[in-house]
């Protein structure tokens, strides 16, 4: 009952008018087939034509009347959209006209009448010829209104080059011919493959391949550039994008293949190009089975949770069904965002929201006693280089002695795994927030000897978006109109998205054994420079022309390049090909912990060269300050 009165309110739906229009010009269609096909046969002469005959098609009328408009209900040939008409409407009419033509010598027999045995061949052509051109005059007529609101709105249109001559390229340009409200106008395509050189795609030319962007680019006026080559990588698309970056177009890009196998190209579907696709690497991979299954059905507690890394972590975790997942942070609007979110996405989610300190043991007790979480995420960190260079004591307190407090609760209250967020600036450190997370590192190290709990730390590169990165710095000098400021010429850095980040902790939580290093292989790093020039490009603009770019000199504390392992460290692979275990740097225990002891006595006395203590325990730290007091 239910599914008649779907189609019943479906077809109610549909204009009446446009029904019965529909219903006439197929009875006429019958009509004028039955004697075109008799006119063909006798060599378009109506005197040869048998008498016999004329009265057989007479009889046939109504029958055929009648299968056609059956046939033609039965392959929804009254309530498709003609406007939109496309190939499957095409094929719809096809199957009912050769049904309705495979009909006739079943009529005749039955009806004891006679025609040329070459009537039904003529009849089905001009039956579908005739059913089909009154349909698709819909669309047609809709084309050339399109065109006439083209010629109408002249220079407004922005004119768009189209990367890609493939599928997704295809039902882009399929969309913007259809569609009223765009005003694109795509007036060239660009194709890699020889083969499609000289031909049209849709009626635009495919002017050829790579090689000739910036000339089509200048030929034809091109203000928007449209990639759309779902099926390639990052590395794939790289050269592309340099080349298109170049030409001061705005670029837009098909975000990837899942959009072509769920028939997700259109417009809407496209994105602006962004930094991260110029990085020339792949996006991390992991495995999601064994991610859920140490995340599944756990409680999993996220420090930071309020941070960049932090609220990816939990946006992650919470997709893979956590037992609970516990947020704390001490910055209340950002953890407020989070929750919000988590929230209305996941509404059966178990979500504690926490605010409170690192610092505070007592807080850290209560936490972990309440809920005893299974695995926690440490990744609430001071992380500001420069600040932290003015304000050392507070990055061995944060730092430091808040991982010291959340991993020994978790060693206190047998939690399963401890996973550290680290970075590549603790190896060789030349500031005091890199030092501090080597510290962070060797806490981690001592703990896994300590407890039954499996500590390891995450170790990776700059973030791109994350919050005090340099791309969201360079994003807002670059809407100031400039100038975007780089520290040095040649500074280089290895960078990642968040959420490859994130993938990684998480499947380093699942390798975890305990006393690892984890690091990323994150490619070939990227000069500043460059990354600078991109987002200049990316945003529209030209280098020193539009937007200038000034050298400020090293900040304090900040390298010329930074490294992901210390010499001492070796390598070892993982199943994920892009992931790998730093062989840890051994030390003793015992000194370390008593070194430990006098860095915390020198966080309480804001006086302190607190510098020589970290030197002392991390003896691969070299700052520029050395010996200076702060």
């Amino acid at each position: 009952m239910k599914d008649w009165k779907d189609i019943r309110i479906g077809i109610l739906r549909i204009p009446l008018t446009r029904i019965v229009l529909l219903i006439l010009s197929d009875m006429f269609a019958v009509l004028m087939s039955s004697v075109l096909a008799l006119y063909v046969r006798y060599e378009f002469s109506f005197m040869d034509v048998q008498k016999e005959f004329w009265v057989a098609i007479l009889r046939l009328y109504f029958p055929n009347v009648l299968a056609t408009l059956v046939f033609f209900y039965i392959f929804k040939l009254y309530n498709s959209v003609w406007r939109y008409a496309s190939d499957t409407e095409l094929v719809h009419i096809m199957i009912a006209v050769v049904f309705c033509s495979v009909m006739q010598p079943i009529f005749l027999w039955l009806m004891d009448l006679h025609l040329p045995r070459s009537f039904p061949f003529f009849y089905g052509f001009f039956l579908m010829l005739l059913t089909g051109g009154v349909r698709f005059s819909y669309r047609i007529l809709r084309v050339l209104q399109n065109r006439r609101m083209q010629r109408i709105r002249g220079r407004d249109r922005i004119s768009c080059m189209i990367v890609g001559g493939g599928a997704a390229g295809n039902a882009i340009l399929k969309e913007i011919e259809a569609s009223n409200y765009l005003n694109m106008h795509v007036a060239c395509v660009i194709d890699d493959n020889p083969g499609c050189h000289g031909k049209y795609l849709r009626g635009i030319p495919i002017v050829g391949g790579r090689d000739k962007i910036q000339e089509s680019v200048s030929k034809y006026a091109i203000d928007e550039i449209i990639i759309a080559i779902p099926s390639a990588s990052r590395a794939e698309l790289r050269p592309i994008l340099e080349i298109c970056k170049e030409t001061g177009c705005k670029m837009r890009i098909l975000p990837g293949m899942y959009q072509i196998i769920n028939g997700e190209v259109n417009v809407s579907k496209l994105r602006e190009v962004q930094i991260e696709d110029l990085l020339g690497r792949d996006p991390i991979e992991v495995n999601v089975d064994e991610i859920i299954g140490y995340v599944s059905d756990k409680v999993v507690l996220v420090t930071g949770g309020g941070g960049s890394i932090g609220s990816e972590l939990c946006r992650q975790i919470a997709q893979h069904h956590p037992k609970r997942l516990i947020i704390l942070d001490i910055y209340e609007n950002g953890v407020y965002e989070v929750q919000q979110e988590l929230l209305a996405k996941y509404p059966k989610l178990d979500l504690v929201v926490l605010i409170g300190s690192v610092r505070s043991t007592r807080r850290m007790d209560e936490v972990f006693y309440k809920y005893h979480p299974d695995i926690v995420y440490h990744a609430a960190a001071h992380k500001h280089v420069p600040l932290m260079e003015d304000s050392p004591h507070e990055a061995i307190k944060n730092n430091v002695f808040g991982t010291l407090k959340v991993a020994d609760a978790a060693g206190r209250y047998q939690c399963r795994r401890f996973v550290l967020i680290s970075t590549d600036k603790a190896v060789n450190p030349t500031n005091i927030y890199g030092a501090s997370k080597r510290l962070c590192e060797m806490l981690v190290q001592n703990m896994n000897r300590k407890f039954d709990t499996e500590y390891v730390a995450v170790r990776f590169g700059n973030v791109l978006g994350s919050n005090g990165s340099v791309v969201p710095l360079f994003q807002k000098q670059i809407e100031r109109g400039g100038p975007v400021t780089v520290t040095h010429p040649d500074i280089i850095r290895y960078f990642m998205t968040i959420p490859e980040a994130v993938s990684l902790v998480l499947q380093a939580g699942a390798y975890a054994k305990g006393g690892e290093i984890f690091v990323l292989d994150m490619g070939e790093p990227m000069k500043i420079l460059d990354l600078a020039k991109n987002m200049i490009k990316l945003s529209g603009y030209r280098v020193d022309e539009d937007i200038k770019i000034e050298f400020t000199g090293l900040r304090p504390g900040e390298k010329m390049y930074e490294e992901l392992l210390m010499n001492e460290e070796g390598l070892t692979e993982t199943a994920n090909r892009m992931i790998y275990i730093g062989k840890p740097i051994e030390f003793d225990d015992e000194k370390f912990e008593e070194q430990l002891e006098r860095l915390r006595l020198a966080t309480l006395d804001e006086e302190s060269d607190i510098r020589a203590v970290v030197r002392e325990m991390v003896p691969t730290y070299h700052s520029e300050e050395a010996g200076v007091k702060r």
